[in-house]
């Protein structure tokens, strides 16, 4: 039977188990570039025993970044501390994924510490882009509806971000078209009303979506596995919203297109309530994508506890556990796992006294 700590097979890459960091935005970079807080945080995870480590969203270029202090993969100059934080990672027996992403209307905002806000060009912010110019949630703003010649430009800005992770040494990439960022913006008919071959009808909405994760499989190379993180439900009951039967059928076409994983999260242009903010949450988007979808998923949300997490597994509801929150609070949650468990893993010799 299936634990915590079987490992999981994605292609050509093995993970020593199905415990994985979540992306978690840092806000400490200058210029996109690594610096000693992204090696000692990222690098103090795989010690600690995580089978797949994911980085923060890497913004594919300057207008899809979130803030100005965001790690960044939108030049070439930032493929040498990339590689140097992937190499760390690696060798403590952790795989290394780079989530890439533009955030659209959802962009140009201030530190977090001065608010999150969003931030005119007369601010320091900058122009930002989306499926159309409208701003019709809190915290986006008016955007510059992507003309098809743009659209072309993003999706190369995607292909080159990705060929930029295989340089850096990643295993592989996600692609972040969840929580209300651009690929979201126009997947989901809450914000895309565009009337063009990238709106209206459910194939042409997923369409700019598809031809990004065509364009990434172009350099990612065939042993290697893609990944995707989707928002599975708006959390809307407007009759436009996006539902879990969207994510199923999507689910379908992405794994015919080349993707072989896909982390169902939820929510991004309206959020869940807090009452419903509960352990395991939204585990049922990740189990019925994998079931009725074919495809391995993986599950994020309030996961906090070992016994929590093996459960997952052990009922295949889902073939990865993605910690956030918990990681932040416990860097060797995995170490600490197998001990819980009474399963035995292999520590690093240093820590090794301390066990």
């Amino acid at each position: 039977m299936k634990n915590l700590f079987t490992p999981l097979q994605l292609r050509n890459l093995t993970l020593k188990n199905r415990i994985a960091v979540s992306p978690m935005q840092q806000y400490s970079s200058v210029d996109g570039f690594v610096n000693d807080w992204h090696l000692v945080h990222l690098g103090s995870r795989a010690v600690g025993g995580a089978g797949l480590v994911i980085t923060e969203a890497l913004p594919i270029s300057l207008a899809g970044r979130w803030t100005k202090y965001d790690l960044g993969i939108w030049k070439d100059e930032h493929v040498e501390g990339l590689k140097r934080l992937v190499t760390f990672i690696k060798s403590q027996g952790s795989a290394a994924i780079a989530q890439i992403g533009h955030s659209g209307a959802k962009a140009s905002r201030n530190h977090p510490d001065e608010g999150f806000k969003y931030i005119s060009e007369s601010e320091g912010g900058w122009q930002t882009e989306s499926s159309v110019e409208k701003a019709p949630f809190r915290g986006m703003a008016k955007s510059i509806a992507l003309s098809k010649d743009d659209i072309k430009r993003v999706i190369q800005e995607f292909q080159d971000a990705a060929r930029r992770a295989m340089e850096a040494g990643f295993d592989s990439v996600e692609i972040h078209a969840a929580h209300g960022y651009l690929i979201q913006q126009f997947y989901s008919e809450l914000v895309n009303t565009r009337t063009d071959e990238y709106g209206g009808i459910f194939d042409n909405r997923i369409r700019f979506f598809r031809e990004i994760v065509a364009a990434i499989r172009q350099v990612i190379p065939n042993e290697k596995p893609l990944f995707v993180r989707i928002s599975a439900v708006d959390y809307s009951d407007d009759r436009k919203a996006w539902t879990i039967e969207d994510s199923i059928r999507l689910a379908k076409i992405l794994k015919e297109d080349g993707v072989d994983f896909i982390t169902a999260s939820a929510g991004g242009f309206v959020y869940v309530t807090k009452d419903k903010v509960v352990p395991n949450y939204q585990l049922p988007f990740a189990t019925k994508i994998k079931d009725e979808a074919n495809i391995l998923t993986g599950t994020v949300g309030m996961i906090t506890k070992a016994e929590q997490a093996n459960l997952i597994i052990k009922n295949e509801e889902a073939d990865l556990a993605i910690l956030g929150k918990e990681y932040l609070r416990n860097p060797y949650f995995a170490i600490n796992a197998a001990l819980e468990l009474g399963i035995e893993i292999d520590v690093p010799t240093q820590y090794k006294f301390g066990y």
